[in-house]
């Protein structure tokens, strides 16, 4: 019974991180009513009749911890749509060293439930993205129709910095089984190697490496793609994703773009959540710890999950 757990550490204060966390209309997506900031009040949020959940804040130490208990829950896309009914949804914070830590933990959101895989990723990217980029520059990605109208016309892109080497993060960029997905079949390190990713009738793409300089740079060309979930299923087709790796200050930051990944896209709010997950999640993890949470031969990769 493992809880879904995540954790980054940011340069502000837990002060800081705090008032980050209970600002949940500037990081999390959806209609969210109610008051986000006093202990006992009750907020609730609506995705379209994807997702329907009410959250009591038991918890509000300023500046350490904030906990929210899921009081009433309706997801409509797995057999028992109160899965999330009596879990609780816990923010640690903490000093260590120069950085403050937040850890968090949806505690009952357990691989045990339907749900798992498609709330994992979704928690993955609006964490260790949407909110850490809100706690360092107060611009989040709530992927909100008002903030789509705000980044209209722009590639979606995200990045992160580790104190690995560029030659260290270059490996990890090019080890696609390690942060991405068990699901890939070719050659995915040299220049004009093609791969090829499936799950199911979700999600089929293939791609190939068309830059590779070692410490610098990856480019992937998407050659196919396949979305049973969007009423163009070619979207991603002739996109490109874009590793950049550069020194900065002592540390070896990670650029992400997609480019053609837009918000007039069907896709972009599913895919732009996933792969804040995967690059700002996963993969910062493999670099830095050799372990990255990869889609298992059993999990789907891109889902329509907007929590």
């Amino acid at each position: 019974m493992n809880d879904f757990t995540t954790t980054f550490s940011v340069d502000q204060t837990p002060e800081q991180a705090f008032a980050a966390i209970n600002n949940v209309r500037g990081w999390w997506t959806g209609d969210i009513q109610g008051s986000t900031d006093t202990l006992g009040a009750e907020f609730t949020y609506r995705y379209e009749d994807v997702h329907y959940s009410k959250q009591k804040i038991t918890q509000l130490i300023p500046g350490r911890k904030v906990v929210w208990l899921v009081v009433d829950s309706k997801l409509n896309f797995v057999k028992d749509k109160s899965e999330w009914a009596g879990t609780e949804i816990t923010f640690d914070i903490a000093r260590k060293g120069d950085k403050t830590e937040v850890s968090f933990t949806h505690r009952g959101l357990v691989p045990e439930f339907e749900c798992f895989d498609d709330c994992s990723s979704a928690w993955g990217g609006y964490v260790n993205s949407s909110l850490r980029n809100f706690i360092t520059a107060s611009k989040a990605q709530p992927n909100q129709r008002e903030a789509v109208q705000v980044v209209r016309h722009q590639d979606f892109t995200t990045s992160f910095s580790v104190d690995q080497t560029p030659e260290e993060a270059f490996a990890a960029i090019n080890n696609v089984r390690g942060w991405w997905s068990e699901e890939i079949e070719g050659g995915t390190d040299k220049l004009n190697d093609e791969f090829t990713y499936r799950y199911k009738d979700v999600h089929h793409c293939k791609i190939k490496l068309t830059e590779v300089i070692p410490g610098k740079r990856v480019v992937w060309l998407v050659l196919e793609n396949y979305f049973n979930f969007t009423e163009d299923k070619t979207e991603w087709l002739g996109t490109e994703m874009c590793f950049e790796i550069s020194e900065n200050d002592g540390k070896t930051e990670i650029r992400f773009t997609h480019r053609g990944l837009v918000p007039e896209y069907e896709c972009f709010e599913i895919c732009s959540n996933s792969w804040g997950f995967y690059v700002n999640g996963s993969l910062r993890s493999l670099i830095t710890s050799g372990d990255g949470q990869p889609n298992r031969s059993d999990r789907p990769n891109l889902v329509e999950a907007n929590f």
